[in-house]
């Protein structure tokens, strides 16, 4: 053990911390002790260190738990208090020794359990991952312009399609900005994000500094995920919303606590808001995994975070979130080093030119203000890095930026327009659209990208007209000269913020991003023959289960059976043993008896473990925890279903409409009932390779 010098500690009076691991936890002991007792003193700072202890960083805080609650958790674990080992009274008189440090009186010992986070996960073979953005076209992918025949695209660069879309009736096209046209590189910029979160969380919030500390793996979170703030707990649901899987911080729940949890109520679950928080973004990555964290350390540490319920840890931590961004620290670190936090992608540029001069208008629709997206629009479509070295050059690719739009709201809530002054990052009042001149200015500006028809006819040709913060959908529909949302396709990678509200609200074509989709489709196509053995495994299980129904009736309700059946066992028996019974084999119904029915009955359970094995297995490959981003067991996920439901086109990366024509008419799949899907009906296009094996996520 080592000790940190009294001057490096911050709080006054401080001796000394340290760190035992122990049972799998690791034990923060806080020792602030008064100097007037060196005795004690002594005993925390001198003799030997024990070999499985460490020095780490710590301060006294007014939640810690007394020091009795610390004597029964060591005495629990098996271990003594080093710190007070040899002192008199140390099993009774800690306490009073707290209570009596209230008035600076004596001194006194406590700790802080903080439980190990998991191991990282490995960063190959997980769906989560967030790959660069794809290549260059070349005469592998071919772009759409490039003068080569029509062929099948690499999987990865394809756009599927829910719901039928011809881009002719398409007159405008929208971006999104952040994990859109932006694409963190997310090992750098989330575990940035959950740094300045937690320390957020420490200097506005209270909480000890030991959350500082916290270790972020980004690849252990997944999209589509839900956090329970009531129970602490996060979990995954498929599209009927039967949670399949749930942890409580990083421990898993047992079947049996997940039922009594969520299945086993009178009112059935809506896992929806205030209750529930959705993990539909990919920045919401570090704050769940952040989450997890504080819900371990305060299980472990009763009192610690002040008596706080799960669900108030959650409302801290987002609010910290929110801090984080308000204060300009993740827009500071980005402006200073871009290439740090953002991938380059050299294909933007040709993508929105090509929707430009196909006759479409073209737009940015972003939360971000004005100042973080003229330096991410710099570095990314521009190439420039630095204050000095910025410029507006990037304008001339869309026709309207609209920043600070505060979607979902946006969709529905009418709020002011203002007109942002590019040079300054100044918002110039606008009525309605139409620019507000102030007293002193002898005319409206000039330079506006779309006009009021009670404004006076500006200059549209130039860019400093074209940039806007706030307003509504209706703001931006007179901007682009739409009639209908129908003529609108927005592009975002928030299910909810982008997708869901936009196409429920206003009727906007849509598509969604899914980063992870890239790597989940590589993974699914090397694992083909699997899907196939787990079908099989179901259908045999499926059969069994019929047999074993039919003679457990037969047993118990034909008279005939009673009476003869009961008489044979041995016969049963030898032919249950010889596996004659098996409805797979497709032999004749030997004779029903109790052991033949429980013979089958083992057959059964031996197919179900079999299958339950290659199910787990075959959901690790993508991901050791959440298994697939997009089922869950054999049900679409609920962000599959949500994806289904409201995304028109869902692609990994916004790069690969530059692989299609921008008046190109997507198709969606054939949709197919149970009943269309039975083999017995022949209907093999419904089981064609293509859609089983692509499509049906």
């Amino acid at each position: 053990m080592s000790y940190l010098p009294t001057a490096d500690i911050p709080g006054k009076g401080h001796k000394g911390v340290m760190l035992s691991k122990n049972a799998g936890r690791t034990f923060a002991r806080l020792l602030w002790l008064n100097s007037t007792r060196s005795g004690l003193a002594g005993n925390a700072t001198k003799g030997k260190p024990r070999s499985n202890e460490q020095i780490v960083y710590a301060t006294s805080h007014p939640f810690l738990p007394s020091a009795s609650v610390v004597e029964d958790r060591l005495r629990r674990s098996g271990e003594t208090c080093s710190a007070m080992s040899g002192a008199p009274g140390c099993s009774t008189r800690c306490s009073s020794r707290v209570l009596s440090s209230a008035s600076g009186s004596t001194p006194s010992t406590t700790e802080i359990i903080v439980p190990n986070s998991p191991s990282p996960l490995p960063a190959d073979s997980l769906s989560v991952t967030n790959p660069p953005p794809p290549p260059r076209p070349g005469p592998g992918t071919p772009a759409w312009t490039d003068p080569s025949w029509a062929s099948s695209l690499d999987v990865k660069r394809r756009i599927f399609c829910n719901r039928s879309l011809n881009m002719n009736s398409i007159t405008a096209v929208g971006f999104d900005m952040d994990y859109t046209l932006v694409q963190y590189k997310s090992e750098a910029f989330e575990t940035l994000a959950h740094d300045f979160t937690a320390e957020k969380l420490v200097s506005v919030f209270g909480y000890p500094d030991v959350v500082k500390e916290f270790k972020f793996d980004w690849r252990y979170m997944m999209r589509g995920l839900i956090i329970d703030k009531k129970r602490g707990n996060i979990i995954k649901v498929d599209r009927h919303k039967y949670v399949k899987l749930a942890y409580h911080g990083f421990q898993p729940l047992t079947r049996e606590e997940r039922m009594d949890a969520y299945a086993r109520s009178e009112l059935r679950e809506s896992f929806d808001e205030p209750d529930y928080g959705m993990i539909d973004t990919l920045f919401s990555l570090a704050e769940a995994h952040l989450f997890m964290n504080l819900v371990q350390l305060k299980d472990a540490n009763p009192g610690l975070l002040g008596n706080k319920t799960y669900a108030e840890i959650y409302k801290n931590v987002r609010a910290s979130v929110d801090y984080a961004h308000r204060d300009g620290s993740l827009k500071r670190a980005v402006a200073e080093n871009p290439e740090k936090y953002l991938h380059m992608d050299p294909g933007l540029v040709p993508m929105l030119d090509v929707l430009r001069k196909s006759g479409k208008k073209v737009f940015l629709a972003t939360n971000s203000l004005w100042d973080y997206t003229d330096v991410t629009m710099n570095y990314l479509l521009g190439g420039k890095v630095g204050k000095a070295n910025r410029s507006h050059d990037w304008l001339k690719h869309f026709d309207v930026v609209l920043t600070g739009c505060d979607k979902p709201g946006f969709f529905n809530t009418r709020k002011p327009l203002f007109l942002v002054d590019t040079k300054t990052g100044f918002l110039v009042n606008t009525d309605d659209g139409a620019p507000i001149a102030s007293v002193g200015d002898e005319d409206y500006p000039t330079g506006l990208a779309w006009q009021n028809p009670s404004a006076p006819s500006p200059d549209i040709n130039g860019d400093d007209g074209k940039v806007f913060q706030g307003g509504t959908y209706g703001d931006l529909h007179k901007m682009l000269g739409v009639r209908s949302g129908t003529e609108v396709l927005y592009v975002g990678d928030h299910i909810y913020g982008d997708i869901l509200r936009s196409k429920k609200t206003l009727g906007w074509r849509t598509m969604l991003v899914v980063p992870e989709l890239e790597q989940e489709l590589l993974i699914l196509s090397s694992c083909q023959g699997e899907q196939m053995e787990l079908q099989k495994l179901r259908e045999q299980r499926d059969a069994l289960d019929d047999q074993i129904h039919r003679m457990e009736w037969s047993l118990e309700m034909d008279p005939s059976v009673q009476q003869n059946g009961a008489s044979s066992g041995n016969v049963a028996r030898e032919n249950g043993a010889s596996g004659r019974l098996s409805p797979m084999e497709g032999e004749p119904l030997g004779e029903i008896s109790v052991d033949a029915i429980q013979s089958l009955k083992q057959q059964r359970e031996r197919i179900r473990q079999a299958h339950r094995e290659k199910l787990r297995k075959h959901h690790e490959t993508f991901h050791p925890i959440w298994g697939r981003l997009l089922k869950t067991g054999y049900q679409n996920s609920r962000l599959a279903h949500q994806i289904e439901r409201f995304a028109c086109l869902y692609t990994s990366h916004v790069g690969n409409l530059l692989y299609y024509s921008p008046h190109k008419s997507y198709r969606g799949r054939v949709d197919c009932m149970a009943h269309e899907e039975d083999p017995a009906l022949g209907l093999t296009w419904a089981q064609s390779g293509d859609i089983q094996q692509v499509l049906d996520f």
